[in-house]
């Protein structure tokens, strides 16, 4: 992986560490996405009006990657919205997260990607310090905790997020490899935001809506621009890396999750955390090496 694909992907997993830091001081997480992706569009269109990137209306092929991409990522936020009501964070965000053992079968399936052995060694250690996040101490048991009852229902949705994320992975891979990740980007943020407004045509987000705006404005206008650059950071990066690679190395966003919690929000479990984040940016950096 070069050293600028390398480094947007990691300031993308900034960026949507942040966003998601701003989602859950949010009231209602549905709505807020929304207008998250509704303050985007400002910024969005902004850069689109002064790129020095020639423009040409996106072919079939894109289109088909641009809803395949759209309607797995809105599913995906469905999804962990559901599967969060009934379930602890420390169990479902883990699990949500197991796009990354997909993503680098795909590439290696549907776009004949080669992976070197140190790479391979990256993606495991990674994963593995995903895990480890939801631990409360160092055992068997713990880890293999969230696994336990496959029987509820929010387990069985955050794995199912987790699976149709890394559809969308590869969709927009292969999307981004034959039009601008600028254009892409923006049209399938425009296809999510139309998903998501339909979503919210249902009567009982019709007040909620304004009681979002009025409450967390100043929360919302951030996460637009924030949104905008985890996007466009993690597309262009995707553009020239593996996408088995580009995934997992995003994860460090787990790691910057980790330290806010720790730092600013004062979590518990503070130790287990931060090894667990050690080596997330252990496997980041063997798939840097790959």
């Amino acid at each position: 992986m070069s050293n600028l694909a390398f480094a947007l992907i990691i300031f993308s997993a900034v960026m949507h560490a942040t966003w998601n830091t701003l989602v859950k001081q949010s009231r209602h997480k549905t709505v807020f996405i929304w207008w998250m992706f509704v303050a985007s569009m400002f910024p969005f269109t902004a850069i689109i009006a002064v790129v020095n990137e020639p423009f040409h209306w996106p072919g079939l092929h894109t289109l088909t990657m641009i809803s395949i991409g759209s309607v797995s990522f809105v599913l995906y936020h469905l999804l962990n919205g559901r599967a969060y009501r009934e379930g602890d964070l420390s169990i479902i965000y883990p699990l949500s997260q197991t796009s990354m053992v997909y993503v680098p079968i795909w590439g290696v399936l549907l776009l004949r990607e080669r992976l070197s052995f140190i790479g391979i060694c990256g993606i495991l250690l990674v994963i593995f310090g995903t895990f480890c996040v939801q631990m409360q101490r160092v055992s068997l048991a713990e880890l293999a905790r969230p696994f336990r009852d496959l029987k509820s229902s929010s387990v069985r949705a955050a794995l199912l997020a987790g699976f149709i994320y890394s559809i969308g992975s590869i969709a927009e891979k292969t999307g981004v490899r034959d039009y601008p990740p600028v254009f892409f980007t923006y049209f399938l943020v425009i296809a999510m935001l139309c998903l998501m407004t339909l979503n919210l045509c249902r009567p009982k987000y019709r007040d909620l809506i304004t009681e979002e705006w009025r409450g967390n404005w100043r929360l919302i206008l951030w996460s637009g621009p924030t949104v905008m650059l985890s996007f466009l950071s993690f597309r262009y990066g995707l553009n020239m890396a593996r996408v088995g690679y580009a995934v997992p190395v995003r994860q460090v966003s787990i790691m910057v999750g980790v330290l806010i919690g720790i730092f600013f929000l004062r979590e518990s479990f503070g130790r287990m955390r931060l090894i667990s984040a050690a080596l997330i940016v252990a496997g980041a950096a063997l798939i840097r090496l790959g």
